[in-house]
């Protein structure tokens, strides 16, 4: 059986994932910092017939962050897909002026790091069998800068940017990297949760570029 992990669960787009690809066929592993949500949220998923299990992690620990996944291929399944969605913290959203060397490398570690580490993870196993997709999702700052987001605005466009060279470099592998841009929080969008699913659905299966805005960037805020 197919598996995806995502990397900052929640009970709302990442649940909606889950189902999504469930309905395909796949086993979920759920990551996040909190047990307990995690395991409502597997239980819900279970309760509709899709196998799936939820690993604490945080993504500022490596050493848990690999520990889980690594748990996880081993429970479930190979990951064949990996969603990186952690929710950046209140204060990566702080203005520029208030930006310490401290907080940029701690956003750094979260959003870039973060992902590093979990791709060195889930690529050998998806490099052996020639297919798999690692999706990140980010927000618009990961396309231009705001002075009032400073946090995203530095951390963002680093992820993007390794995003971007595996892309390059494994698509000849058979192996989609892509990124999906939302500016803006998604219920004020013209999108429904499942909508935005849908499209995270079709970014796995369809390949191509390795950026998808879901609006354009004038369209919403970070």
């Amino acid at each position: 059986m197919p598996t995806l992990a995502i990397i900052g669960a929640g009970p709302n787009l990442g649940a909606a994932v889950a189902r999504r690809f469930g309905r395909e066929g796949f086993a979920v592993a759920l990551i996040s910092r909190d047990q307990e949500k995690l395991d409502a949220i597997a239980a819900d998923l279970s309760r509709e017939g899709i196998e799936a299990r939820g690993y604490a992690a945080d993504v500022l620990q490596p050493a848990q962050l690999v520990g889980a996944l690594e748990m996880a291929a081993a429970e479930l399944g190979p990951i064949t897909a990996l969603q990186y969605s952690p929710l950046p913290f209140r204060s990566f959203l702080n203005p520029v002026l208030d930006l310490t060397p401290e907080l940029a490398t701690q956003a750094f570690q979260f959003s870039a790091l973060g992902l590093i580490h979990a791709a060195r993870t889930v690529l050998p196993a998806m490099r052996e069998a020639g297919e798999g997709s690692i999706i990140l999702i980010n927000g618009g700052t990961s396309v231009k800068a705001r002075h009032g987001f400073s946090g995203t605005s530095v951390a963002f466009p680093a992820e993007s940017a390794y995003g971007e060279m595996l892309h390059d470099a494994l698509g000849v592998e058979g192996i989609g990297v892509h990124q999906l841009v939302i500016p803006g929080a998604i219920p004020k969008l013209r999108y429904t949760i499942d909508e935005v699913a849908d499209k995270i659905w079709e970014i796995h299966i369809g390949g191509g570029d390795f950026r998808t805005m879901l609006i354009p960037l004038d369209e919403g805020r970070e």
